[in-house]
């Protein structure tokens, strides 16, 4: 094959999603001729190649559902089990040779060398060099950033000054000022309708990137419904059940393939947003504002910039690097100088020093020791309270979800629902658990405990503020919207907190095993009478077998 029809066959396949798949799908099956196979190795088809392996991820699984629900023969069933295997496989090996592809790139990349005390000073002292970079970018009127990574802004605003005066067209502006609910229905309109070319514009893609998780958990959401409605009647009568499952994996997997083709895409946005920081009037105007910067630390920690200074200027008269600017040596010099000055600043995210990770006034959390009074940290409860510990299982494909709970009385549950991730599916746990202690303690309060910190911070915000949509950030699915309703009125006698998770807690664990039963029991993937000596096996584990009987949703 000539270099142009080896050109122009790779510009085929980068325009033709139907064979670029079914190229890729026959390399992995070891069917595909050599031409296509060194084709496809090219690097302009590295991303191209995640879209079309997250496609056919989706659609393998979808068969291998398909396939279990409507009880084809066993041969059948292993052989879709092992091509859904060898695709996630294939996806997982594309996905790793493009961020390998890509690193590659960016480190190829020329940028200009900031001086050796420069680079010294803001690896050994970050927290004092950041602060003096803050103040003299607010100075020059420039964005500064974040306390830990001033710079973080400048790239966008660069980008922002170099677009300024584009004309949007029409559909790109209004994908971009449409509210966030508007913007997930065009998204899902896109995989289901019709393919809407502005998604793409530099414009609007990184809110494509932001909400085609919302989108794809929407066709995850639709895969929940198709597959209850196919198990709510007998093998024989599926046939129209599992044709409305084959459509919503369908569906699912343009928005997995889409979801991955707006990720590829702001990557690409960021990278050339990158790039104008390292090139022209934008580069030189960063390299002086890291120069004034170094200057401001000298003036403010003439200690740290004399010992930096020192350091360097004798580091530089034998180094054998010192022409090219020693390029690599700053780590090493900087850790000398950091051990020597220990106390720069505390950079483990601890707001308030204390070494616990939180800051002042942060939530309050149930941290159960490995040994000793697993309750001690409830200490402060009235003897009255009804603790109980929740938690939840999520599948892969589809938004099926179980939970379970298990209370210090003896009393548990266990049930299914639908969640768009796990931090949704813990809350629904929590809120199905505290709603059905309140209703069978009438007036003690309710403390429910969850190893999810997600699931934590949502219900309490909600319970907080009063207010559901306080938590709809996590809870995108009506059932969990519904449950968080009615919880909220009971805000006076809830209370949640996070518990570590796996570490022996017998509540933690009994709620963990409920979450998996419900899990298996909604998929149809445990018979009636199987689920039935599973609770059981669970509940005697427990040593709760005699007490008050589980509560099965």
């Amino acid at each position: 094959m000539t270099i142009t029809e080896h050109t122009e066959l790779v510009r085929r396949l980068a325009d033709d999603f139907t064979a670029l798949q079914e190229a890729v799908l026959a390399r992995m099956n070891g069917i595909c001729a050599p031409e296509i196979a060194a084709a496809l190795d090219h690097a302009s088809l590295t991303g191209p190649l995640t879209v079309v392996l997250a496609h056919a991820d989706v659609l393998a699984r979808g068969a291998v559902r398909r396939a279990e629900l409507s009880a084809r023969l066993p041969e059948r069933l292993r052989h879709l089990r092992a091509h859904a295997r060898k695709v996630r496989r294939a996806r997982s090996q594309a996905e790793s040779v493009y961020k390998e592809q890509r690193a590659r790139r960016l480190a190829g990349r020329s940028r200009p060398v900031d001086t050796l005390e420069l680079r010294v000073a803001r690896r050994a002292f970050p927290a004092a060099y950041a602060e003096a970079l803050r103040q003299e970018l607010r100075a020059r009127g420039l964005p500064d950033g974040t306390p830990q990574a001033p710079e973080s802004d400048l790239a966008r605003w660069a980008w922002e000054r170099k677009t300024a005066g584009d004309e949007l067209p029409a559909p790109v502006r209004a994908l971009r000022d449409c509210d966030d609910d508007a913007f997930v229905q065009a998204l899902l309109r896109d995989a289901r309708e019709e393919e809407n070319p502005y998604l793409p514009h530099d414009a609007v893609v990184e809110r494509w990137s932001r909400h085609a998780r919302v989108a794809l958990a929407w066709g995850r959401y639709a895969i929940g419904q198709a597959e209850r409605d196919a198990l709510a009647c007998s093998p024989a009568a599926r046939r129209t059940r599992l044709d409305a499952l084959d459509d919503a994996y369908q569906d699912t997997a343009v928005l997995a393939a889409r979801a991955r083709e707006a990720l590829l895409r702001a990557t690409e946005l960021h990278d050339r947003m990158q790039a104008c920081l390292t090139a022209g009037p934008f580069a030189e105007l960063i390299a002086q504002c890291r120069a004034a910067a170094l200057a401001r630390f000298a003036d403010t920690e003439p200690e740290l910039w004399h010992g930096v200074r020192e350091l360097t200027v004798r580091h530089q008269a034998h180094c054998r690097e010192q022409a090219d600017g020693c390029p690599r040596c700053h780590r090493a010099l900087a850790a000398a100088l950091a051990d020597a000055h220990p106390a720069d600043a505390d950079e483990d995210g601890d707001a308030d020093g204390d070494g616990d990770g939180y800051g002042d006034g942060d939530r309050p959390t149930a941290t159960v020791p490995a040994d000793g009074d697993r309750y001690a940290v409830l200490a402060d409860l009235p003897d009255t309270a009804v603790v109980a510990v929740a938690d939840a299982a999520v599948g892969d494909e589809s938004a099926l979800c179980g939970y379970g709970w298990a209370a210090e009385d003896g009393t548990t549950g266990y049930g299914d629902s639908l969640a768009s991730s796990s931090g949704e599916a813990e809350a629904i746990g929590i809120c199905a658990a505290a709603l059905s202690l309140l209703e069978h303690h009438e007036d003690a309060p309710v403390v429910l405990l969850c190893d999810s910190t997600e699931a934590v911070d949502a219900v309490d915000t909600a319970l907080r503020s009063a207010d559901p949509a306080a938590a709809h950030r996590t809870l995108l699915f009506p059932e969990s919207r519904r449950l968080m309703d009615r919880l909220v009125r009971h805000r006076h006698r809830v209370q949640v907190r996070w518990l570590k998770g796996h570490i022996g807690h017998d509540l933690n664990e009994t709620a963990d095993a409920f979450a998996r039963l419900a899990l298996r029991r909604a998929g149809g993937r445990i018979p009636p009478s199987a689920a039935r000596r599973e609770e059981a096996r669970i509940l005697r584990s427990l040593g709760s077998g005699a007490g008050p009987l589980s509560a099965a949703a």
